[in-house]
Parts: C-alpha cells; sequence; structure tokens
C-alpha cells in the first residue's frame, strides 16, 4: 500500500492539470471506489471547474477546485494517479479521468480498495480538518509520542507504528525501517520504551519521513543504500548492517522484516 512518500508522490502527478479548466469527466460510478459518492454531484460540479491546489495527508490526498468543489482520494494498495496528454481514451481500471484541453488527469486502481469522495463548500470536508498531525508537523511532538506509546504499552512496536491515528502516513515498510535504524524488534512492546528511547524514536520517525520525501516523494527514486529498504521486500536476503539473515513474519497480521542479530530482543 502507498506510504506518506509515495502518496506525496502520485500527488504531483496531477500538477499537469493545475489552473486548466476541465472540459469532460470519465466517470466509472458503479466501481467500489466511489462507493461513498455521488457521482452525479461530483460530475456536475467539476464539470468547468479548475483544479488549484493539492494536499497530502499521510495516506490521504486532498484536490481543491474551484467554485467550491473537492476530491479526497485514498489509493489504497493498488492505487495510482497520472497525468497523460490528450486526447487519452480511459483504460480498464481507470475509474476516474478528469480531462483538460491539454492533459487528462487519472486515477486508476485495479482492485478497487482505493475511494474518491466529492465535497462542496468553502472550507476541506469536516473529517479532514480534524486529521491528526502527521510525522513532520509541528504537532507531532515527543510527549506526544511518549503518551502514545504509554497509552498503548501492551501494543508491539510494529503494530502500533502502523495505527493511522498516531502515524498517518507510516505504512509497513517505514514501520521495518525506522525499528531497523532504531535497532529494535518488531514485538517489542511499547511500554518498554523509556523517555530516551522515545525522544530516540521520535527523531529516527522524523529522519525516515524527511529522507522517504526527498527520494520516493521527488522522483520515484529508493532511499539510501545501507536502508532495510532495499532488501526487505524477499525471502533470502541479509542485513546490510551485520550481513546476518533477515526474518520475515507476522505480528499482528502484518509482515514485519527484521534483523535477528542487529534488533536483538531486549
Amino acid at each position: 500500500m502507498p506510504e506518506l512518500a509515495e502518496v506525496f508522490y502520485y500527488a504531483k502527478q496531477w500538477d499537469a492539470g493545475k489552473d486548466k479548466r476541465i472540459t469532460a469527466l470519465d466517470i466509472r460510478s458503479r466501481t467500489r471506489v466511489f462507493r461513498a459518492t455521488d457521482t452525479a454531484a461530483l460530475s456536475e460540479g467539476l464539470a468547468g471547474a479548475k483544479l488549484l491546489r493539492t494536499r497530502t495527508h499521510g495516506k490521504q490526498m486532498l484536490f481543491e477546485f474551484s467554485k467550491g468543489q473537492w476530491l479526497t482520494i485514498h489509493l489504497g494498495m493498488t492505487g495510482e494517479l497520472a497525468a497523460k496528454p490528450e486526447p487519452y481514451e480511459p483504460a480498464r481500471h481507470d475509474h476516474l479521468v478528469l480531462h483538460t484541453r491539454t492533459h487528462a488527469m487519472i486515477f486508476t486502481d485495479p482492485r478497487q480498495f482505493g475511494s474518491v469522495q466529492y465535497h462542496q463548500g468553502k472550507s476541506p470536508p469536516p473529517a479532514w480538518l480534524t486529521l491528526p498531525p502527521q510525522p513532520m508537523d509541528e504537532g507531532f511532538t515527543v510527549p506526544r509520542l511518549r503518551e502514545v506509546l504509554q497509552r498503548h504499552a501492551r501494543q508491539p512496536l510494529k503494530a502500533l507504528l502502523l495505527d493511522q491515528r498516531w502515524f498517518p502516513g507510516i505504512g509497513n515498510w517505514m514501520a521495518d525501517e525506522i525499528l531497523w535504524q532504531m535497532k529494535l524488534p518488531p514485538h517489542l512492546l511499547a511500554g518498554s520504551l523509556d523517555e530516551k528511547d522515545a525522544s530516540a524514536l521520535h527523531r529516527t520517525i522524523r529522519k525516515v519521513c524527511r529522507v522517504a520525501l526527498k527520494t520516493i516523494g521527488v522522483d520515484w527514486d529508493d532511499p539510501p543504500l545501507n536502508w532495510l529498504f532495499r532488501y526487505r521486500w524477499e525471502d533470502g536476503h541479509c542485513c546490510p548492517r551485520c550481513e546476518a539473515e533477515l526474518v520475515r513474519e507476522s505480528v499482528r497480521g502484518r509482515t514485519a522484516c527484521w534483523c535477528p542479530v542487529c534488533q536483538r530482543a531486549r
């Protein structure tokens, strides 16, 4: 599933249609991605509108259009955004295409776990205004992180880092990377971290997010060679730090990749 940096990258793809008037829409209204959307209102509202601004928050995207129109998009597991030169003919899994004179803005999702929601009003959708602080936001503080760790003291760290209520945008690979850089095993209970650990975890979360945004988020490049990222996706790889064979196992139903030597349990 796309995470913070991937979502940022995909959102930028629609910049090709910024400030251009929408001349036509192709909507596959019966697909699951529109399960919470009035597609007739969407089609009527966006016709003739212009894309003004793009925002991302964690794994969500918000697109502001003229005339008080808003689209919230979640990519799910297989969703992608793209911009293609016109004329463009929608492909099999293209559920939403916004046509302009020069470019088509496309949302495609083969497995349809993503979603498109439409909102009309002067302000963003109410749900957007109540989202928790992202790891790079000022509101994501060490005291807040310590409080979360203690509130969920019996939760394995890997599972807690995936909780979007507290760590919006962090997904499977980012959680693995954070714990590997911290030399902490994924099943270590959150409550076992002391204040010094919490401060170090805060710094590592921000570092991983910052580098991911500068690499994946900018041009889909990979993070540094000495990161776990490049070795975690398949069985049989070795730790880039100590060369021990990496372990892949399930933690609360999600696959975790970690080094049993570097990340030895306390």
